[in-house]
This record gives C-alpha cells, structure tokens and sequence, in this order.
C-alpha cells in the first residue's frame, strides 16, 4: 500500500475507536433516568414523537423507525415544521423524545412552552445534562461523549453515533419489556425475508389455474402442461389420489425411455404421493421441508383437498 492508503486507514481506525469508545461509555450512564423513561412508554397511551434538527434530526428518523418496527407506535416530526402547524398532529397523550447535543436547539426549546401547556411527557436524549432542554424534561438521557471524531471536534460523529445506539437500546428494552416476537416483527415486516419466513403457506401458495391433468394424458400434454404452467411441475389427478410430474422427471424419462418417451402416459412419468404440507403451516417450515426433500416445490392441503402449491 502507498502512504497516502496507509494514512487513510489509519484515520479510519482512529475513527472507529473513539465511536466505539463513544457507545461502550453508554452502558455506564443509564441509570434511573432510562428505566423511567422505559416504565412510561410501556404505560403511554399515545404515541412517540420524535424531534431533532439537522444531524440529529436524521438520527431522530432512525429512532423513530426503530421503535414503529419493534412495537412502539412513533413518528418523526420536524421541529421547525412542527412550530408552523405540525404540531396539530400532537394529542396530550403522545410522548415526545426531543433530541439535541447541545440540550438548547432553538427549534425544540420553541416547543417546549406547548408541551408543558398540553401536559405531553417530554424525555430529553442530550450532552448536555444542565441545559434548559434537559432541565425541562421529565427524563434525561445522557448521550455525551468524550470527543467527536472529527479532528476538528465540529462535524457530529461520536455525539450521533451515541445517540443513535441510545435509540436502538431504547428500542429494544421497549421491545423485550413487551414480549415483542419474532412472529410480531414479521407482521410489520410482510415486504421482508423474515416477513416471508414467518408467514403461512395460504398467504404465499399459488392457487390459480392449476396445471392439472389425468393419468393417461400422453407425453406431449404433459410437456404443454409444465411450459404452460411455468412452475416447472404438472399435477395428476388419478381419482382420489394427486400426483406430481416435475421437469426433473420428463429429463430422466428421455434419458431412461429415448425416442420411446413419446408413447409414455402421465400415468407412467407420475410420483404418487408428492410431497405436500397442511395450510396452516410457516412458510419457514415449507422451506425447510423441502430442503430436507430436496424438491422446489409442495403441493398443500387443506385436509384431503389439494388448495395450491408453494414453491422456493
């Protein structure tokens, strides 16, 4: 590496030490002060609002999505907007997270004589213990840092860093306090891989237009049935008894029969039996199984009745 690559590393490092140093000197400075904010928001009818300006308004923005994401309604509001009508949206019962460094943001201290007059719980997320923010506030969080990383101690680095790992521990004591799961972060999640995962099979089976065919169909019905399907499999329905044929199966007749393969039925390509799934069951499970079964695909019932297919 050139000295110029070694310089840059280097600073990089610098960087990540003093941030990391930053967070790990949080776990020291909670106190009574976290664990009332804590009892409040479990017990808050309302929801959380959270403010900040400039870079701790975009901390604020994470904040709040954390806490919509793992139980705890919130939003983000602007103060400056909130000052010019925003604050319309506010009700007695919600619970404003006013974020600053410095603890005097002008934006938030203009909003602080309308949260005292609607009797909204403010909690103060600061560096400044002393500051008229904190000092309004009926719980402080203390987010001060040594130094910011900044070598020209200005741009806020260790001061956000802080004060976004504040947000998540809230976050997720919230979370924890509320017996908040897995299958209850997925519901919020449906767009998600773990929302996937936890879903049920009903919710991802394909139901619609079936390729479905009888025993002796022949093979190029069977072959029209797969194309047309684009799911790569055809069912057969031989009375009572459903059975699958997959494109695995039409390479291994061709290799097994040759030219032959075109006198061959449904009934002779078929597997009886296919592997399947009741409704009802995750999809984390479906996948599971047909891991273990090495197929792409099972067929899913609803008791005797075959309702859809799911497939990886």
């Amino acid at each position: 590496m050139s000295v110029a690559d070694d310089k840059a590393i280097a600073s990089a490092r610098r960087v990540l030490k003093i941030e990391a140093q930053a967070v790990g000197d949080l776990a020291d400075k909670l106190d009574s002060q976290f664990a009332a904010a804590v009892a409040h928001l479990l017990t808050a009818e309302g929801r959380v609002i959270v403010c900040g300006m400039g870079k701790s308004g975009i901390v604020a923005h994470k904040i709040a999505a954390t806490l919509m994401s793992t139980g705890t309604p919130s939003f983000y509001m602007h103060p400056g907007e909130a000052y010019h009508g925003d604050l319309g949206m506010v009700t007695p019962e919600d619970t404003f997270i006013a974020i600053s460094n410095s603890g005097e943001t002008e934006e938030l201290i203009k909003l602080l004589p309308y949260l005292r007059a609607s009797g909204n719980f403010l909690i103060a997320m600061t560096g400044n213990s002393s500051s008229t923010i904190a000092m309004k506030a009926h719980c402080r969080l203390d987010v001060s840092v040594r130094q910011e990383a900044c070598p020209l101690h200005l741009a806020p680095t260790s001061s956000t860093t802080a004060t976004l790992a504040m947000g998540d521990a809230l976050a997720i004591a919230l979370m924890e306090a509320r017996g908040f799961g897995a299958e209850d972060f997925a519901r919020f999640h449906p767009g998600g891989t773990l929302g996937r995962l936890l879903g049920r099979v009903e919710d991802e089976m394909i139901t619609v237009r079936l390729p479905i065919i009888v025993a002796n169909s022949g093979f190029v019905e069977v072959i029209q049935a797969i194309t047309g399907s684009n799911l790569g499999l055809v069912l057969v329905r031989e009375g009572a008894v459903w059975a699958i044929i997959t494109d695995g199966d039409i390479r291994r007749a061709v290799e097994r029969y040759g030219a032959a393969v075109f006198d061959r039925t449904a009934g002779d390509l078929m597997t009886r039996n296919p592997a399947g799934i009741p409704v009802g069951t995750r999809v984390e499970d479906a996948l599971a199984k047909m891991d273990r079964t090495q197929v792409s695909a099972l067929v899913v019932f609803d008791g005797d009745e075959l309702v859809g297919i799911i497939k990886k």
